[in-house]
């Protein structure tokens, strides 16, 4: 197979030159569908191929080898013809054929998946992409690995394509927060938020090795969930975890904050909650009004807060991101504040770098670790800065592993230093319950700056700023 990018390249032009495609959106979720029906019949096929006993949800004639390899010998009507009039339908209905038990979960993604749209019409362009998916397997190990820069490069232009990228979670991220927040085999994990599954998988990849059968790791992922309401993130979520050995993803479409709180019970909680919840916009409709009167809100973040609050159990465990207006809000925000603190131990803070999530989102964020049950008495903050030479992260420099491995030496043995420090329940109960504390050696330092010293700084920001305006000026030319 060529290079990915050129792949990757070829794949757009010959989608762009197909009249019924409108835009970028319309391109990613056509290949995005594409993907997900190839990467389940992958993975159905070996699974006949290894389980004799195994029974395929894909009816024949619609598995992925029987139409798309040879579409042009394969089929007596056209292809285009086929996918609208046949595959849509017939995988769109395909629940209705296992009324009950895992098939049935198993048939509802796939119902789920082709409630969207097929947007290209033209028959040799179907055919040509037809041809350069054909070229990977994605159940090859070797090749297994362009799943995720296929995914990673989708969601990227997602942003471009005006579409909101909140659901997107850099895999150091990820991973960080499953390390130090361990989920342990028989727990139940959930991201309510999960968009494309970044936390599922990690969580997965972590437990995985307490398996000694494919069945003991069905029986594990079984216990974790997500919930997404976005067609396209949800889309996406399923095909990794499929492409992960998941024979039947948990998740579930749907609108986590439209259920009135009061009607979750004792059995709708778990152990362990991970989630980067989506921030900067409105809530939708009236979804605020599910939530009791002193913590209602138009801000999703802290509705999500709320959420999370309520569904875990006594003892559970969380590790979430939120934005700094999270932390330093008042009204409904300083009211959630106060209940997260009563009724959780917020043990740590771990600040961001401003730009990990660029260009998704640009402010400032925060990860938030508590456990549910004992009230907070001290909240360690750990300043994670970029490396040096690093002033920003960006789409092709993003946050690495590496990063977090100070971070995690420190955990277990917290010490304060040029990047921890503690602050009392009081401290914060003396600043109505503010959390954008920073670190008291900075603080000290910002007060002894002289006038002078302060224009001299101010100063060379502004060199910084019109240098770095002059090296655009230049690129746009």
């Amino acid at each position: 197979m060529e290079g990915f990018g050129s792949w990757l390249d070829s794949i757009r032009r010959i989608m762009r030159q197909d009249t019924g495609l409108n835009g970028d959106a319309q391109r990613i979720e056509q290949l995005a569908w594409m993907i997900f029906l190839k990467v389940l019949s992958d993975k159905e096929k070996h699974q006949s191929e290894t389980n004799p006993v195994h029974h395929n949800v894909l009816p024949e004639r619609f598995r992925w080898e029987n139409w798309a390899v040879n579409p042009g010998t394969e089929l007596p009507e056209s292809l285009h013809e086929f996918i609208e009039s046949e595959l849509f339908p017939a995988l769109r209905e395909l629940k209705k054929n296992y009324p009950a038990g895992d098939k049935h979960l198993k048939a509802s993604i796939v119902s789920e998946v082709f409630e969207g749209n097929n947007y290209m019409k033209d028959e040799q362009s179907i055919q040509k992409v037809l041809e350069k998916l054909n070229q990977v397997d994605f159940h090859e190990d070797k090749e297994r690995h362009l799943f995720g820069e296929l995914y990673e490069t989708m969601l990227q232009e997602l942003q471009s394509a005006g579409k909101s990228g909140e659901f997107y979670t850099p895999r150091a991220i990820t991973q960080f927060i499953t390390k130090v927040l361990p989920p342990r085999p028989g727990e139940r994990i959930l991201d309510p938020s999960c968009g494309t599954g970044g936390f599922l998988i990690a969580a997965l990849q972590y437990l995985r090795p307490h398996c000694t059968s494919n069945s003991g790791f069905q029986e594990l992922a079984a216990q974790v969930q997500g919930w997404e309401y976005k067609p396209l993130p949800y889309l996406l979520a399923n095909t990794n975890l499929i492409l992960h050995d998941v024979e039947v993803p948990s998740i579930e479409f749907k609108d986590s904050l439209r259920q009135d709180l009061e009607t979750y019970s004792i059995e709708d909680q778990v152990d362990i909650i991970y989630a980067n919840p989506p921030f900067g916009g409105l809530v939708s409709g009236n979804n605020d009004l599910n939530f009791p009167e002193e913590f209602r809100s138009k801000d999703s973040a802290i509705l999500f807060l709320v959420l999370i609050i309520q569904l875990l159990k006594e003892g559970g465990r969380a590790g979430i991101i939120l934005p700094d207006s999270a932390l330093n809000g008042e009204g409904a925000k300083e009211r959630v504040r106060h209940k997260l603190l009563q009724e959780c131990n917020l043990h740590t803070i771990i600040r961001l770098p401003q730009s990990v999530f660029q260009p998704y989102a640009s402010v400032s964020t925060n990860i938030l670790f508590f456990d549910k049950g004992k009230a907070t008495r001290e909240v360690w903050f750990y300043e994670l800065k970029p490396p040096p030479g690093r002033k920003a992260y960006s789409k092709n420099h993003p946050i690495q592993a590496a990063e977090f491995h100070p971070v995690m030496n420190w955990w277990n043995h917290r010490i304060e230093n040029d990047n921890a420090w503690k602050v009392s329940i009081e401290e914060i109960n003396n600043r109505s319950g503010k959390l954008d504390f920073i670190h008291p050696q900075r603080k000290q330092n910002e007060k002894k700056l002289s006038y002078e010293e302060s224009k001299q700084h101010l100063f060379k920001q502004l060199e910084e700023f019109e240098m770095l305006v002059g090296q655009l000026k230049s690129v746009l030319k």
